[in-house]
């Protein structure tokens, strides 16, 4: 690795991913493309999401009603055209994924099925710092079920001096709780410090003490490589428009591990779209889900938001996850060799690095502490046409996505950072 703009360059030249970042729009600062790492936060718009969008827009205006059934995709099984993408992205089978709904919707959903407290086993394992949504969403099922959240919700924090959790002392915990953990919920990537957690390990530290394990994949789908299927997870959910480039505010997608399919005796809260599709347009009493994880929707397709994500999902099924991990390994590295030659060279300001060394343990975000004026040089970069993000206390989020940014990207980046702190 070199200290080089023509070793930047370089790798971009030979990178055979390098096309894909044409399919993307990327917003302009003083007449140029910004340096844009933010998709762990909002993906950047695939160059054929509008089309997608229109044809839907124009099915309805032409069609009305009938485009249900008579639209170039139609939308009563609109939601099965994402079925296939989905599942190669997590490593699931067909059956074993949908998309619908919202992240935080969806988790809740989930967690009526896989959250059953008993007064003995009724404790939930999650990180500490988890998203604040994740936390809300935990606290009140806690309380629902008539639990104090103090007493119910074991957090994991990092040992003293450190900043990320070991996989050991995960399981650990795991096995210390025992026959009291009803549910370990973890996020695969911790949205703050960018650490990849195991989670084939902790799914079977979990299943060993009888509980269920559950995962928060909003920093991890399209980011990392997925085997929830092998890894025998129970539930997972995930938000569309962050490494997805669905959209704010986009669809989520769900995994519900095929073991419980035809699982009738899970309590759901159900809808009538989960329910036996054969039967559905009867409008008779008495649910019945569908098979797998098409048995847990509420209502039908949401037509719009998810022409986009069909659209975005076609550019994984061509670029492929094995090699945009691939890329993403060389990408991240570049960036962390750089930012170490800007800790060396200067000592005006020091960076330290939040987010796990080790490859295996980190997609390609990598959270930034500056040891001062945090806030201000983000607004600095901000302003020199930088899109990353600030995180309190103390956090700046970089991530170079290996779908759309470039080596020449993470040198500009670089170049900026060291023109900013002059």
């Amino acid at each position: 690795m070199e200290k080089s703009l023509a070793f930047a360059l370089a790798q971009d030249q030979t990178d055979e991913l390098a096309g894909f970042r044409s399919l993307f729009h990327f917003p302009k600062h003083a007449g140029k493309p910004v340096v844009y790492f933010c998709g762990n936060s909002l993906g950047l718009q695939p160059v054929t999401a509008k089309d997608a969008v229109l044809q839907e827009l124009e099915d309805w205006a032409n069609l009305g009603v009938e485009g249900h059934f008579a639209g170039r995709n139609p939308w009563l099984h609109y939601h099965k055209l994402l079925t296939a993408p989905t599942a190669r992205l997590v490593g699931a089978k067909p059956h074993e994924v949908v998309v619908m709904n919202n992240l935080t919707v969806n988790l809740h959903l989930l967690m009526v099925s896989f959250y059953r407290p008993t007064t003995k086993r009724y404790k939930i394992l999650m990180e500490g710092g988890a998203f604040p949504s994740d936390q809300y969403a935990v606290e009140s099922q806690v309380k629902f079920h008539g639990f104090e959240p103090d007493n119910a919700i074991v957090e994991l924090v990092p040992r003293a001096g450190e900043h990320t959790l070991h996989t050991s002392d995960i399981t650990a915990k795991i096995h210390e709780l025992g026959d009291t953990l009803a549910l370990v919920l973890l996020g695969g990537v911790n949205y703050y410090t960018g650490q990849a957690f195991d989670m084939q390990a902790i799914t079977a530290a979990a299943h060993s003490v009888g509980a269920k394990a559950g995962f928060d994949l909003a920093h991890a789908t399209g980011n990392l490589l997925l085997e929830l299927h092998d890894w025998k997870v129970d539930f997972a959910t995930w938000c569309s428009y962050k490494y997805l480039n669905s959209g704010a505010g986009g669809t989520s997608g769900v995994f519900v591990h095929e073991k419980y399919a035809q699982d009738n005796t899970l309590p759901r809260f159900a809808g009538w779209w989960g329910h036996n599709e054969q039967e559905r347009f009867l409008m008779k009493k008495g649910f019945q889900p569908m098979y797998g994880a098409e048995g847990w929707q509420l209502s039908n397709a949401q037509i719009l938001p998810m022409a986009v994500h069909k659209a975005s999902l076609e550019i994984f099924d061509k670029a492929t996850l094995p090699k945009l991990r691939a890329k993403s390994l060389r990408l991240t590295a570049f960036a962390e060799f750089l930012i170490e030659a800007f800790n060396a060279e200067q000592d005006q300001v020091k960076i330290n690095i939040l987010t796990p060394r080790n490859p295996a343990e980190r997609g390609c975000q990598l959270s930034l502490v500056f040891d001062k004026k945090g806030k201000a040089i983000h607004q600095q970069l901000t302003a020199t046409g930088v899109v990353a993000d600030w995180r309190e206390p103390n956090v700046i989020r970089i991530a170079p996505v290996p779908l759309y940014n470039s080596f020449e990207d993470v040198w500009r980046f670089y170049e900026i950072l060291k023109e900013v702190i002059k």
